[in-house]
């Protein structure tokens, strides 16, 4: 089942996305998908129903992120095994973690705002783990019961704010629209395999990223398990899962984001998105 939100910002209505690709309206089944229909079974309510007997959305509206009631975007870094060797950078002994503001959410295919004094705004392709249940001193034998389903997650970064601004990495990862998720919500059902996923993400048709889940350093059930040793997962909640190479900051010379650029980046079973970077 692939879920979406669509509608103009702050006015997105609750989708399902039917056998041939068209958007069904859910908005007389449910309000939003947000954290409580995230449940196993009020997923199991909207997978039992018949897309064609819902309302068809006509024309090609805007695409709102995935999800609504983020609580927590939790963020995985160097997960990707040859994503470190590119960095330069040993693999971890276990996760790093660093958050993304709730803030920088945005639609897969909005606008993505270069931040005023930038001089270093980088993409990343990411796997998304959207939380279903609540999740706390898990193992990870459980932990893909907790959840809800996958998304795809462009981790832009601003590197010059993330490495030399003082602080953690949240600077560099947080500004408006730097978070864009979706297309869409697809339920861990419809995901035979969380680590045997193609990736790619391109800038201006130039294909930068091109790699899997396969290369993970840490999988989707240790990431899970690992953050909830340390915080209770909730209904909603987001994790991005890492990137394999190809990011601007590994290439030589290093390459980054400017306006007018078009971004185009997508995961396997799992949609893709586009955006046009303009100035903020």
């Amino acid at each position: 089942m692939k879920l979406l939100r669509y509608g103009a910002l702050g006015a997105e209505k609750p989708g399902m996305l039917d056998q041939d690709g068209n958007i069904r309206d859910l908005s007389g089944v449910i309000k939003d998908i947000a954290p409580e229909i995230l449940g196993a079974a009020a997923l199991d309510k909207l997978r039992a129903l018949d897309p064609n007997s819902l309302p068809l959305v006509a024309g090609d509206p805007r695409i709102g992120a995935c999800v609504s009631g983020v609580g927590k975007f939790l963020c995985i870094g160097l997960n990707y095994e040859d994503h470190a060797i590119e960095s330069g950078m040993a693999l971890p002994e276990e996760p790093v973690l660093f958050t993304k503001a709730t803030s920088a959410i945005c639609g897969p295919n909005d606008d993505i705002e270069i931040p005023r004094t930038s001089t270093k705004t980088d993409w990343e392709v990411e796997l998304g783990v959207i939380i279903g249940k609540h999740a706390k001193y898990i193992d990870a034998a459980d932990a893909l019961d907790h959840v809800a389903g996958y998304c795809v997650i462009n981790d832009l970064s601003e590197r010059d704010f993330q490495m030399h601004r003082s602080g953690q990495w949240v600077k560099g990862k947080s500004c408006d629209t730097f978070g864009p998720i979706g297309p869409w919500l697809v339920t861990r059902d419809e995901v035979e395999d969380a680590q045997n996923l193609t990736m790619y993400l391109s800038v201006n048709g130039h294909r930068y990223q091109d790699g899997s889940t396969k290369t993970m350093h840490f999988d989707v059930p240790t990431v899970i398990s690992h953050l909830s040793q340390f915080m209770s997962l909730h209904p909603g909640d987001i994790i991005s899962t890492g990137t394999p190479p190809g990011v601007g900051l590994g290439l030589d010379p290093p390459t980054y984001l400017k306006v007018g650029d078009k971004v185009e980046l997508g995961i396997q079973g799992l949609g893709v998105q586009r955006q046009k970077m303009v100035a903020g």
